[in-house]
């Protein structure tokens, strides 16, 4: 499988094979198998006058050996793709930390020894990648791990193997609310190994750009990945709760899908931290899954109690029940509006996209956004 970029692990014939095979098995549990389930859900359903409605399908459902197979293999086709990505990985560790030691970086990598981990993050491994976010391997492995397993995990659908298209989202959706903002100053929260980081600087080329996360190897990766990539940007580990930086160091504070790794008291902190940050008259904009808890339909709702229950994702259900407008607006934002902004990978000046409605999975993600007053 050809790298999209030089820090990205390149993967063997067999080791491609590998990786694709536990995709298409993903794709099988999900559009073969999955029907099935769902149709044993409604003729489960006590109707939605009923209280605990959810609740009493998902237990229903549990009683059938077929669906906790098919729960424990989609479980297992997780853990299968990490084990195959993080092989591949460590095949190619002296290479990926030879092309990591740049010389003469444009951006920077900062590192605090004596960081601590979110809780939240710590005491689980998200997406149950081992070692989770915050996994020091003293190198870049964990960093590559995530970026190489994250294009398999998201099938290709969000950009490819450059997994970029929500850090053009907010791009785009910038250029929709705020046509003539020019941000000097830039702040990703929640970076990761910088594939949302990246489109933004691009999209603000003049401005300067930094980003935080909990990971050493995540930021190292990161900060290489940017910099092949000829894009300078300023990565930092820090806690998006409450980070270093001063009061109204920044022009514009974003995320990406940042909020459901978290938990509803950080999301709160962390839309705080993001006005704390912000000049007068700056832009906080977070990116989230384009799902709303009460428009989802029964099985939707037990889909994102089996994310919560099987891959990792205890906030999965709080991220996307909160109503952030109403928590940006009590953090002290103006001019808020939350809504969904279509998905792309080719963002536009004037190019619109934003609205009450969303298009699906993957052709829409959530967005909220506001101003410092």
């Amino acid at each position: 499988m050809a790298a999209a970029h030089p820090m990205q692990p390149h993967a063997t014939h067999d080791e491609t094979a590998e990786q694709l095979f536990v995709r298409d098995l993903k794709v099988w549990l999900t559009e073969e198998v999955e029907p099935v389930h769902r149709a044993a859900a409604a003729a489960l359903d006590p109707g939605a006058q009923n209280n605990a409605r959810v609740e009493t399908v998902y237990a229903g459902l549990h009683a059938q050996s077929g669906f906790r197979a098919w729960a424990s293999v989609r479980r297992t086709s997780q853990e299968m793709l990490w084990d195959a990505v993080g092989a591949s990985v460590a095949r190619q560790s002296a290479a990926l930390a030879e092309t990591a030691a740049l010389p003469a970086p444009r951006g920077s990598v900062t590192l605090a020894p004596d960081f601590v981990v979110p809780r939240y993050l710590a005491d689980r491994d998200v997406h149950l990648m081992p070692g989770g976010y915050g996994l020091d391997d003293g190198g870049v492995g964990q960093g590559a791990v995530m970026d190489q397993g994250g294009a398999v995990y998201m099938l290709g659908r969000n950009g490819g193997q450059m997994n970029d298209v929500r850090g053009h989202t907010v791009a785009a959706h910038i250029f929709a609310r705020y046509p003539g903002f020019e941000p000097a100053r830039i702040l990703e929260l929640g970076c990761g190994v910088g594939a949302s980081a990246v489109p933004v600087a691009q999209a603000f080329p003049d401005a300067e750009l930094h980003a935080v996360d909990v990971g050493a190897s995540m930021l190292r990766y990161a900060h290489a990945r940017a910099e092949h990539l000829g894009v300078a940007i300023h990565f930092a580990q820090d806690d998006a709760e409450h980070t270093r930086f001063a009061d109204g160091s920044f022009d514009l504070v974003y995320s990406c899908v940042l909020m459901h790794e978290t938990s509803e008291a950080a999301m709160a902190n962390i839309l705080a931290e993001s006005l704390r940050l912000l000049r007068p008259g700056g832009v906080a904009v977070h990116l989230e899954v384009p799902q709303r808890y009460e428009e989802l339909d029964l099985w939707g709702k037990i889909r994102g109690q089996i994310e919560m229950d099987y891959n990792n994702e205890p906030a999965w259900k709080a991220a996307i029940s909160v109503d952030f407008d109403a928590m940006l607006r009590a953090a002290g934002f103006a001019e808020v509006a939350a809504g969904f902004q279509d998905a792309t990978s080719q963002p536009q000046r004037g190019g619109g996209g934003f609205c009450g409605e969303s298009k699906g999975v993957f052709r829409s993600w959530f967005v909220v956004s506001g101003t410092r007053p």
